[in-house]
């Protein structure tokens, strides 16, 4: 499968580009920077530390689709929703790791996804789309006597929060609940805030230092608590799940689909 890269210069991008060519069935068709980019005409795979691989980086996302079959996108909101309209333009299937998503991008996403197939998860790692099914079924056994807090820490660079896969959790466990989690999410705590609301699925953010994720759900009731944890220590967990999605896709039809699809971890 020809696999292409947009922002494959970044710290993430250099990830997922060595992700794709060390892995068997895939091929590294090319990748996108920005047009000031000092690496526009390099070898992806060199600026990534690998050999050569005969393609070269380009500020021209529309030509980057129109070649591959499949391409990765960890990037931010603007460019993610234009690479959703090339995805369908091109009948180019896009693994989407970005986060901070609005309702309106998501809307955009969703039509292409008519189209062609889409994989969109808040995290892309086998450990913690285990904790997605876990933290749900947990939720669906347990009743609203029971709070819910989900914490997660991030390094001091990361710009969206509560971040994408926290969330992902705060869903998990919506859904187990049969709630909307718009509706009893409590994502900021400040001041005189009153007693905690039954029912109400809660949020902390911290950030600091170099941590590449650590999440924690708490189901916690009066005398004891129950915690479902994974910590991250290197985003190559994210690349590779990407690099599965994407050749996941290939046998896939179209339609809006996440990593516990790929994985095969839903009921």
């Amino acid at each position: 499968m020809k696999i292409g890269i947009v922002g494959c210069a970044g710290r993430m991008g250099r990830m997922l580009v060595q992700a794709v060519v060390n892995q068997d069935g895939a091929e590294l068709a090319g990748g996108t920077e920005m047009e000031s980019s000092p690496f526009i005409g390099h070898d992806p795979a060199v600026v990534a530390g690998e050999v050569p691989c005969g393609a070269s980086i380009t500020s021209d996302a529309d030509k980057l689709f129109a070649d591959c079959d499949a391409v990765i996108d960890f990037t931010i909101p603007a460019a993610t929703v234009e690479h959703a309209k090339l995805a369908a333009k091109h009948n180019t299937n896009l693994v989407i790791g970005t986060t901070g998503l609005s309702a309106d991008d998501q809307a955009i996403i969703a039509e292409a996804a008519k189209s062609v197939t889409i994989i969109q998860a808040p995290n892309m790692s086998l450990g913690v789309n285990l904790a997605f099914a876990v933290t749900e079924k947990v939720a669906s056994m347990l009743n609203d006597e029971w709070d819910i807090e989900v914490v997660e820490m991030h390094h001091k660079h990361k710009v969206d929060a509560p971040s994408g896969t926290a969330l992902g959790l705060g869903r998990a466990a919506a859904a187990g609940r049969k709630v909307n989690l718009d509706e009893v999410a409590d994502k900021v705590r400040d001041g005189h805030t009153g007693e905690r609301k039954k029912g109400d699925i809660g949020f902390a953010t911290l950030r600091g230092g170099d941590v590449v994720g650590d999440h924690t759900v708490i189901f916690a009731i009066e005398g004891e608590r129950f915690e479902i944890t994974h910590k991250a220590s290197s985003r190559v967990i994210f690349a590779r799940g990407a690099v599965t999605g994407a050749l996941w896709t290939g046998k896939a039809d179209a339609g809006l689909f996440d990593m516990q699809d790929v994985l095969g971890l839903k009921e």
